[in-house]
């Protein structure tokens, strides 16, 4: 009798479903960083043309303030890698991060795409930079070419290769890159498929 009660109990008031646990992700320790040529360290390198960025050796950190951080000699020499090989694996694994975005799409006055932009509180937007994949995503609705900006860690902004459209946001981006204390880069880095990020000019009116 008191194993019927029991059974009417639960049928009655049933126990509530477990929620699944989402598996905690793992933390990226390949990335390369675009940012200010001040902050060149021993695992930095730059790309063509390149005179005000570097591209530095980080890695997601719970301890860092802004969730990042540069590998140190000891992380790094853990990792068992040249700087090199340190760049290729870090451009495979945005690649990786690239195809599981969305870009947003802005349309101009004329109700045309005028530029897309990648953003948000996650601070590995602007090594989105380095990605194989980039150029060829944007190929259909900019050209074989893109422009691409990223004034902070936050926002990765993609533009046809029309210097005239850049020039319009231009103040806005340098504003981005001046005021922000994790700064990523005012140089302008046009992409091609194949082909290596190479800096053609400024939006800071400085002389690349």
């Amino acid at each position: 009798m008191r194993t019927l009660i029991c059974l009417l109990l639960l049928t009655a008031n049933p126990l509530p479903a477990q929620q699944p646990v989402a598996p905690e992700r793992k933390l990226e320790s390949l990335l390369l960083m675009p940012e200010p040529k001040a902050m060149r360290g021993a695992y930095s390198i730059t790309l063509p043309n390149a005179q005000q960025t570097v591209f530095t050796c980080y890695r997601e950190s719970t301890s860092a303030v802004s969730g990042v951080e540069p590998h140190s000699a000891d992380t790094f020499t853990k990792l068992g890698l040249s700087v090199e090989s340190f760049a290729a694996r870090a451009k495979a694994a945005a690649d990786k991060r690239l195809l599981q975005l969305k870009p947003e799409l802005i349309k101009g006055g004329d109700g045309r795409i005028a530029y897309a932009v990648y953003r948000g509180d996650s601070p590995l937007y602007a090594t989105l930079l380095i990605a194989p994949s980039l150029p060829k995503i944007f190929a259909e609705l900019f050209g074989p070419e893109i422009w691409v900006v990223t004034p902070d860690r936050h926002s990765l902004y993609i533009f046809p290769a029309k210097a005239e459209l850049l020039d319009e946001f231009a103040a806005d981006l340098a504003e981005r890159y001046t005021s922000d204390p994790f700064a990523a880069s005012s140089e302008i880095f046009a992409l091609k498929a194949g082909a290596e990020p190479k800096v053609i000019a400024t939006f800071t009116g400085e002389v690349p």
